[in-house]
C-alpha cells in the first residue's frame, strides 16, 4: 500500500464499503439494450416536451468519464464503444440508496444506467437516470493528458488506456475489421474460397525474408513461423479449388519502422486460369470497393508524407508502368534496350551511388537496386509497376518476349508498396531451377533467399493450371485508408522494445 498514490488508496478503501452494501465491487451480468450513439440518434429529432410525451426507455452501460456532483442532482457522462452520453441523476428519481451509491463513484468506474431520454436546456441529448447500477470499480485513476505527444510510446504499450482516452485510436480499431470484412465480401462475390494454411512450416518459402525459428518438441525439429502463405495456397490450386484466398498473420524477423512490424497481416489470393491482368482487375476493384463502401470517399491524403498537399486519387484508372521505364525516366539509364554486362551495370551503379550488395551476381539485381534508390519514392498515385528481373522473382512466370524479366507487378501508392502479384510459375522444371539459384544466393550470403521445397515441386509435377496470384499488406492498407501515421496506430498491440 505504501507504493500506491492517495487516489489509489481511497479507491481501494471503497471496496469494503461496496461489500457492506451487498454490492460486488467488480459486478455481475448487466442487460445492455442501447449504445450511446443509438440514444443520441433516438433523442436528437425531438424537443424536450416531445421526448417527455414519447417516454423512450433505454438501458446503457459504460465507463464514467466526467462527473459534476451537486447536492441532490448531478450530471455525469459515460463512454461505451460508440461514444459518450450524458446522464442526469436526481435523488428524488433513483432514491437515497442509489444516489448515495452514485456519490461513491470515481471517474473510470463502469456503471449501468436505465432511464428515459431527455434534452437539456442547452440541447444535449441526455438520459434521465431511473436505475443506477454499479458494475466495476476502477482502482487506478485515468490519465489526464494521456494522448499527448510525450506519451506516444505509452499509447502503444498500454493500448487499453489509449482506447479509453483517444477517440481516434478507437475509430481506427473499429475501422480495421470493416475494411477486412469488405475485402472478404468482395472476394467471396467473385467466387473465391477463404481457407486456412499452417503457420508452422518446415521450409522457409513463398518469399525472400528472414524467418523466426521455433522448435517443435514432439517432432524434435526446428520449424519456421511462416513468412508467406503462397506455397500452400498454390498446392490448393493444384488440388482443384481453383479460386482461394487467405487472410492471416505472417512473421518476418526483420526491422521495425513506421511501415514495418515483425508480425503483420496479409491477404494472398490465387485464381486458376487467371494471369497478371486478372490480378490488376481484382486489386483495383477491391481498393475502389473499400474506398466507396467503407470510407465513403475516393481521394486520400498521403499518410507517408504528411507535409504533402497532393491527394491520392482512387477514382481514376490506375497507372501501369514497367520498372525499366521508371528507371529510365528518373535516371536516363535504359536497362530494357541495352544488354549491359554485369560489370557495366556495376559501373553504372557506382556512378549513380546505387548500393551493390555482396550476393548480387547479375544485371537483374542491379536493376532492382536502381529502382529502390530512385524509383519507389516517386510512385505517389496508384500504380502497377510491372516487369521485374527474374533474379528477384523465383516463383513467377517469365515474360514471353524477354526472359530477363517476369510477369509480375507490385502495387504502389504514396511511394510505398501495398501489393505483389504474379502470373504464377507452374513449370516444375523451371521452378526447380529457380530454387537451385536461390540456394546459390544463400551460399553467397543472402540470408533471405528461398529454400528448396521438394514437395511443392512434386505438386507442380501433377499439373497446376495457368494461375494469377496477389498478396496485399493489410496493415499498410489500413494506414492508408484511415490516414494514420504509423503501422503502430493500426495494430492493436504492436511489437515494442523491452523496457
Amino acid at each position: 500500500m505504501n507504493e500506491l498514490t492517495e487516489q489509489e488508496i481511497n479507491r481501494r478503501n471503497k471496496l469494503e464499503k461496496y461489500r457492506e452494501l451487498g454490492i460486488d465491487p467488480f459486478g455481475q451480468k448487466y442487460e445492455v439494450k442501447n449504445t450511446a450513439k443509438e440514444v443520441k440518434e433516438l433523442g436528437s429529432p425531438y424537443t424536450h416536451e416531445e421526448l417527455e410525451e414519447k417516454n423512450i426507455e433505454v438501458s446503457v452501460a459504460g465507463r464514467i468519464m466526467f462527473i459534476r456532483k451537486m447536492g441532490k442532482a448531478s450530471f455525469f457522462s459515460i463512454q461505451d464503444r460508440s461514444g459518450k452520453i450524458q446522464i442526469y441523476i436526481k435523488k428524488d428519481n433513483v432514491g437515497e440508496e442509489q444516489y448515495n451509491l452514485f456519490k461513491m463513484a470515481d471517474i473510470g468506474d463502469i456503471v449501468g444506467i436505465k432511464g428515459k431520454i431527455m434534452v437539456t436546456m442547452t440541447g444535449e441529448v441526455t438520459i434521465n437516470c431511473e436505475t443506477y447500477t454499479h458494475l466495476s470499480k476502477a482502482l487506478r485513476p485515468l490519465p489526464e493528458k494521456f494522448h499527448g505527444l510525450t506519451d506516444i510510446e505509452e499509447r502503444y504499450r498500454r493500448r487499453y488506456l489509449d482506447l479509453i482516452m483517444n477517440e481516434e485510436s478507437k475509430r481506427v480499431a473499429m475501422l480495421r475489421p470493416k475494411i477486412i470484412r469488405a475485402m472478404q465480401t468482395y472476394f467471396d462475390s467473385l467466387g473465391f474460397i477463404e481457407v486456412e494454411t499452417p503457420v508452422l512450416q518446415n521450409i522457409k518459402g513463398g518469399a525472400t525474408a528472414r524467418p523466426f525459428i521455433t522448435h517443435h518438441n514432439a517432432l524434435d525439429t526446428d520449424f519456421y513461423l511462416r513468412i508467406a502463405t503462397e506455397l500452400h495456397l498454390k498446392r490448393l490450386i493444384v488440388g482443384g479449388l481453383e479460386k482461394v484466398y487467405e487472410i492471416g498473420r505472417l512473421f518476418r524477423n526483420e526491422g521495425m519502422d513506421k511501415t514495418h512490424n515483425p508480425e503483420f497481416t496479409t491477404v494472398e489470393l490465387y485464381q486458376a486460369y487467371g494471369n497478371l491482368d486478372s490480378m490488376k482487375e481484382i486489386c483495383e476493384g477491391v481498393m475502389k470497393e473499400i474506398a466507396k463502401k467503407v470510407i465513403g470517399k475516393m481521394q486520400f491524403k498521403n499518410p507517408f508524407d504528411p507535409e504533402s498537399d497532393t491527394l491520392i486519387d482512387l477514382e481514376k484508372p490506375f497507372e501501369v508502368l514497367t520498372m525499366c521505364d521508371l528507371i529510365k525516366r528518373e535516371t536516363g539509364v535504359d536497362f530494357k534496350n541495352n544488354n549491359y554486362t554485369f560489370d557495366e551495370a556495376k559501373e553504372l551503379a557506382k556512378k549513380f551511388n546505387v548500393p551493390v550488395e555482396a550476393h548480387f551476381n547479375s544485371v537483374g539485381h542491379i536493376i532492382n537496386a536502381f529502382f529502390e534508390e530512385y524509383g519507389e519514392k516517386t510512385l505517389i498515385q496508384p500504380t502497377f509497376l510491372c516487369e521485374y528481373p527474374i533474379e528477384i522473382s523465383p516463383l513467377t512466370k517469365k515474360e514471353k518476349d524477354d526472359p530477363r524479366f517476369v510477369e509480375r507487378f507490385e502495387f504502389f501508392m504514396g511511394g510505398k508498396e501495398f501489393g505483389n502479384a504474379y502470373t504464377e510459375l507452374n513449370d516444375p522444371i523451371d521452378q526447380r531451377e529457380r530454387f537451385i539459384e536461390q540456394l546459390k544466393e544463400k551460399e553467397r550470403g543472402n540470408d533471405e533467399a528461398s529454400e528448396m521445397d521438394e514437395d511443392f515441386v512434386e505438386a507442380l509435377e501433377y499439373g497446376m493450371p495457368p494461375c494469377g496470384g496477389i498478396g496485399i499488406g493489410i496493415d499498410r492498407l489500413i494506414i492508408f485508408f484511415s490516414e494514420s501515421e504509423s503501422i503502430r496506430d493500426v495494430i492493436l498491440f504492436p511489437q515494442m522494445k523491452l523496457r
